[in-house]
């Protein structure tokens, strides 16, 4: 291979990477937005009658999240989410509503067993609850708060700086890890305190914090970076071109 050649490759190279470089936020808010559209698909498609496509989006999503159906959002059913007892809501709870199904026959309803997490993690829902989305109530907040304030950022990307890592933590990882480690560490074989189930609310909450801080942080950084990319490629393509051939 010649030297024009692998000059002109890494020419090609160096502007396809200056291109995503420019369009990095578009890239981010593309994928962001797939991965909660995709996810929000699942019911819709279930209840349109296309089993198999939203089984493919549950089984690609079933890596990312726990999905169990009482800490996740129903379309197209009685409510929008249904609590276990435990949680103190003031909605039908899940118990009330599977306990006469088939699909959850001789599973203890009230108890923190494989059997009923095993169960919840694979029920998508029925005509009277409706269909589960493929991604939890936390997860579904996270990830659309994201997509949200990701198209805010782009409003005020070169001024914006990055949170400070003591905000970040007090309030995007802070509420969200009380939230979370509380309720789990209540549960077998922890036990260290009386169960604690978290309320849809809190999820919400806490997830939309995360979301949010997650942006505050992280982008601000990535755009910096990807200015000192754009101005490296420039620089160098710019000395690439007046090269005489």
């Amino acid at each position: 291979m010649s030297q024009t050649d692998d000059l002109s490759r890494s020419t090609r190279s160096s502007r396809l990477v200056l291109r995503l470089s420019r369009n990095w936020l578009k890239i981010a808010l593309g994928f962001l937005f797939l991965y909660v559209g995709l996810s929000l698909l699942a019911p819709v498609l279930l209840h349109a009658g296309y089993d198999g496509a939203a089984n493919v989006l549950y089984k690609m999503y079933g890596p990312m999240c726990h999905q169990f159906a009482f800490r996740s959002w129903f379309f197209y059913g009685d409510q929008l989410t249904y609590p276990r007892s435990v949680s103190g809501t003031d909605q039908k709870t899940f118990e009330q509503y599977v306990s006469n199904t088939a699909y959850f026959e001789n599973v203890d309803l009230y108890s923190w067993s494989a059997d009923l997490q095993i169960k919840a993690r694979s029920f998508r829902g029925n005509e009277e609850m409706g269909y589960k989305t493929a991604l939890c109530e936390r997860d579904v907040t996270i990830y659309a708060t994201m997509f949200l304030t990701g198209l805010l950022f782009s409003r005020v990307r070169n001024w914006l700086r990055p949170a400070p890592i003591w905000l970040y933590l007090i309030l995007g990882l802070a509420p969200m890890g009380l939230d979370g480690f509380s309720q789990m560490f209540s549960y077998p074989p922890f036990d260290f305190w009386p169960v604690r189930e978290t309320l849809p609310g809190y999820r919400v909450l806490t997830g939309a914090l995360f979301g949010l801080m997650n942006v505050w942080l992280a982008f601000p950084y990535l755009e910096s970076s990807m200015r000192d990319t754009i101005k490296a490629l420039e620089d160098k393509n710019s000395v690439t071109e007046e090269r005489p051939s």
